[in-house]
C-alpha cells in the first residue's frame, strides 16, 4: 500500500492552482524581485502539502504507527530543501504535527522550533533523537511540556550539535551534563529562563580529568535559578575555565570579571568546595600560565578544533577533588585541585598564599593583572558600576548591555567615563537607565559615531529633550529601539523642524515605544517636537524596513502626510520603499493616510492599527478590500 497518495481530483487541483497563483502573485510584489526557481518550487510544494502528503499521512498514518523512517519524497531531497521548506512552512504558520513527522529526515542538519514549542512533545522528541541524529543546530526554546529526563535522552543521541537552545524549558542540571558529556563540538548554548538550572549547574562545562569542555564561543544564560547565590563566583569560574567565550550573557558578569581582576577569591571557598572544584586561584593560574593565544582574541572559533588537536586534547581538564583523593599524590604533579583528605597534599589556603607570592613575583599581583584579558566581544549582565573592571579584563568588547540604576546627576558622566574604553570600536550598546534621556548623551557621543545598534529602555523624556542630538551622536545606526516614559509637561509650542536636520543613510529598524495609560482613548500630545526628528528619520533613512512607532507623544497624522506630498527629502533616496511592517499603535493617522502607505509600498506585508482612534471599522475593511483588489498579501490589525 502507498504511503502516499500521487493523484488529486482535477477539482480540487484547479483550486490550488488559482489559489497559488495569487499568493505567488502577492511575494513577487512583496519581494520586489523574481523569486529563485527553487523558492517557487518550495511555495508551490508547501501550498500542496496540506491537502496531499500532510492530510493523508494525519488521516492513515500518524497516530496508528510509529515509524523510524518515513519513506516519502521528502526522504530524497537534499537537507537544504528540506531546511528551506521548514522556513516557508513557519514563514506561513503551517508547520503541523504532521508535517513535522514527514520531514524529520536523517540528513537533516537544522531544526528551529522555537516558534512552535506547541508541537514539541516527548514523543517528537523521541523522533528526532531517533532520525536526526546528524543534527548541528537545534532550538526548542519555549518547549515547557519536554521534562529533563526527555531532554538528556534526546541530547545523548545528538552528538554533532554545534548550537543549542533550551531557553525557557525544564533544562536542569542533569541536562547540561549530558551535553557536556555528548555534545563535544557545542559551540552556542542557550539556557536563559530556565528556572530548575542553578548558575552553578553550568560548571560541568569546564570538563574533567577524562573529557575536555566544549569549544564554547557562546553562553546565554540570563534568569536561570530560582535567585540561588554563589552566580558571581559560577561566573568567574566559566569564564576562566571556558579560553573560546566571545558572547556571554549571565546575571552578575560585570562583578564576576571584577572578582577575577581583584583576584578577591576566598569569599569563593564554599562553591567550589561543595561543587568539588579547585579553587579560583589555582583555576587563574592555571589560565594565566598557559598563555594560549585564545585569550588575545586573535584565534577565532572556526580555529578550534586545529588547537585542539595541536594539544592533543588536554586543554584544561581539571579533577574534581574527590577523583584527586583516589588517585593520591599523583595528582599534585598537575596543579589542579589535590585532593584535601591525602596527607601529601598542600592545602588550599598553603595554594592560594603561593599563588599570591607568585602574581607579586609575575608583576601581576593584588588588584592589577596587567597582561591577562579575556577574549570577549559581546556582554550582557552588567552594571554601570562594574565597567572599569570589565573595561581592563575584556578590551576588545564590541557589544554592551548594561543595566544602569539612577545614581544623580553624575551618572551619565561616569557612564561616559567607563564606556570611554571601548571608543570608536563598540558597534552595540543596550543601556537600561531609569533617567533622563539627556544624560546618556556624553556617552554616546564618547562612542565616536561607532554604533550600528542602540536600545534604551526606562528613560524618561522632556518635553524638550534634544532627540535631535542623538541622532547627529550615532550616525551609522541600523537598528533603534528606545522604550521611554512621555513627557509629564504637556508642549505648547513646536519647535521648527527643518533646521539641520540629520540623516541616518544605514538604518533598518526603528522601534518608538512609550508607555501609556489603557483607561485613556488618546494619547497625550506631550512632545509635539518630536515630530521633527521622526520626519527627519522616515525621510532620511531609504533602507528602513521595520517602523514600530507605539504611543508616540506627537503627531504622526502630519508627518506621513508631509512623507505622502513630498516623497523625498532627498530625491535619490525615496523613503519608505524597503518597509515590510509598519506598527502605528495609539496614534493619530488617518485611513486616508494608512492607504497612501499601501500605495507607496508594495513591500508592506504588516500594518498594526490598534488603538488608533481616526480609524473606524469600516475603514478597517475598506482597507482589506483594497488589498484583496490589489493582490496584496498584507495583515492589517486593528481593534
Amino acid at each position: 500500500m502507498p504511503l502516499f497518495r500521487a493523484m488529486m481530483e482535477p477539482r480540487a487541483e484547479k483550486r490550488v492552482v488559482r489559489k497559488r497563483k495569487i499568493r505567488g502573485r502577492g511575494r513577487w510584489e512583496d519581494d520586489g524581485h523574481p523569486p529563485r526557481l527553487t523558492q517557487l518550487c518550495l511555495r508551490n510544494l508547501a501550498e500542496n502539502m496540506k491537502e496531499v502528503w500532510v492530510k493523508d499521512y494525519a488521516d492513515n498514518y500518524m497516530d496508528q504507527y510509529f515509524f523510524r523512517y518515513v519513506m516519502g519524497p521528502f526522504t530524497l531531497l537534499p537537507a537544504e530543501l528540506v531546511e528551506e521548506l521548514l522556513s516557508v512552512l513557519s514563514s506561513r504558520r503551517e508547520l503541523s504535527r504532521a508535517a513535522l513527522h514527514l520531514l524529520l529526515i536523517p540528513q537533516l542538519r537544522s531544526l528551529s522550533l522555537g516558534g512552535y514549542s506547541a508541537l514539541v512533545t516527548p514523543s517528537l522528541c523521541t523522533l528526532i533523537g531517533i532520525r536526526c541524529q546528524s543534527l548541528h543546530s537545534m532550538d526548542l526554546s519555549g518547549a515547557q511540556q519536554v521534562s529533563a529526563h526527555v531532554q538528556c535522552d534526546l541530547l545523548g543521541c545528538l552528538p554533532s550539535l554545534r548550537s543549542l537552545s533550551l531557553a525557557g524549558t525544564a533544562c536542569d542540571r542533569q541536562v547540561v551534563e549530558v551535553v557536556a558529556r555528548h555534545c563535544p563540538a557545542l559551540r552556542h548554548l542557550d539556557v536563559s529562563r530556565c528556572h530548575f538550572l542553578p548558575p552553578a549547574g553550568l560548571l560541568c562545562l569546564r570538563g574533567s580529568s577524562w573529557a575536555s569542555p566544549p569549544p564554547l564561543s557562546s553562553l546565554l544564560a540570563l534568569d536561570v535559578g530560582f535567585g540561588e547565590g554563589d552566580g558571581v563566583a559560577a561566573v568567574a569560574f566559566l569564564l576562566l575555565s571556558l579560553p573560546w567565550l566571545e558572547r556571554v550573557a549571565m546575571e552578575g558578569l560585570g562583578e564576576a570579571c571584577g572578582l577575577i581582576h581583584s583576584r578577591e577569591f576566598r569569599g569563593t571557598e564554599e562553591l567550589t568546595t561543595r561543587e568539588g572544584l579547585p579553587s579560583l586561584w589555582e583555576v587563574w593560574r592555571e589560565r594565566r600560565q598557559s598563555g594560549r593565544a585564545t585569550d588575545t582574541g586573535e584565534i577565532s572559533g572556526a580555529d578550534v578544533e586545529e588547537i585542539e588537536e595541536e594539544e592533543n586534547g588536554n586543554r584544561f581538564s581539571w579533577a574534581s577533588e574527590g577523583e584527586s583523593e583516589d588517585e593520591g599524590a599523583g595528582e599534585e604533579t598537575r596543579g589542579v585541585g589535590g585532593g584535601r583528605g591525602d596527607a601529601q597534599m598542600r592545602t588550599r589556603k598553603e595554594i592560594e598564599e603561593d599563588s599570591v607570592e607568585k602574581g607579586r613575583e609575575e608583576g601581576v599581583g593584588g588588584a592589577g593583572g596587567e597582561g591577562f584579558t579575556l577574549r570577549l566581544r559581546e556582554a550582557q549582565g552588567m552594571s554601570g558600576g562594574t565597567l572599569e573592571a570589565v573595561s581592563q579584563l575584556c578590551p576588545e568588547l564590541r557589544s554592551i548591555s548594561l543595566d544602569c540604576e539612577e545614581g544623580g546627576p553624575s551618572q551619565g558622566s561616569c557612564l561616559a567615563a567607563g564606556l570611554a574604553r571601548w571608543a570608536g570600536q563598540l558597534r552595540g550598546l543596550s543601556v537600561r537607565f531609569p533617567g533622563p534621556l539627556d544624560e546618556l548623551l556624553p556617552a554616546l557621543r564618547a562612542m565616536k559615531g561607532s554604533l550600528v545598534s542602540l536600545t534604551l529602555e526606562g528613560v524618561r523624556t522632556g518635553s524638550h529633550t534634544p532627540m535631535l542630538e542623538l541622532l547627529h551622536a550615532c550616525p551609522r545606526l541600523r537598528s533603534l529601539v528606545i522604550h521611554a516614559e512621555p513627557p509629564v509637561a504637556p508642549q505648547e509650542e513646536e519647535e521648527d523642524e527643518d533646521r539641520d536636520l540629520p540623516c541616518l543613510p544605514q538604518l533598518c529598524s526603528l522601534s518608538l515605544n512609550f508607555s501609556y495609560d489603557q483607561r485613556q482613548m488618546k494619547t497625550v500630545m506631550s512632545w509635539r517636537s518630536l515630530g521633527g526628528a521622526l520626519w527627519c528619520i522616515l525621510s532620511g533613512s531609504p533602507l528602513l524596513e521595520r517602523v514600530s512607532l507605539v504611543a508616540v507623544p506627537c503627531p504622526l497624522e502630519p508627518v506621513f502626510q508631509k512623507l505622502l506630498k513630498r516623497p523625498a527629502a532627498r530625491p535619490h533616496s525615496p523613503p519608505l520603499q524597503q518597509l515590510c511592517h509598519l506598527s502605528l499603535v495609539r496614534s493619530d493617522v488617518s485611513m486616508e493616510t494608512a492607504s497612501g502607505l499601501m500605495t507607496i509600498n508594495r513591500r508592506l506585508s504588516s500594518l498594526d492599527l490598534r488603538g488608533c482612534w481616526a480609524v473606524s471599522l469600516d475603514n478597517m475593511r475598506q482597507l482589506q478590500r483594497t488589498a484583496t483588489r490589489r493582490q496584496r498579501c498584507i495583515t492589517i490589525t486593528w481593534t
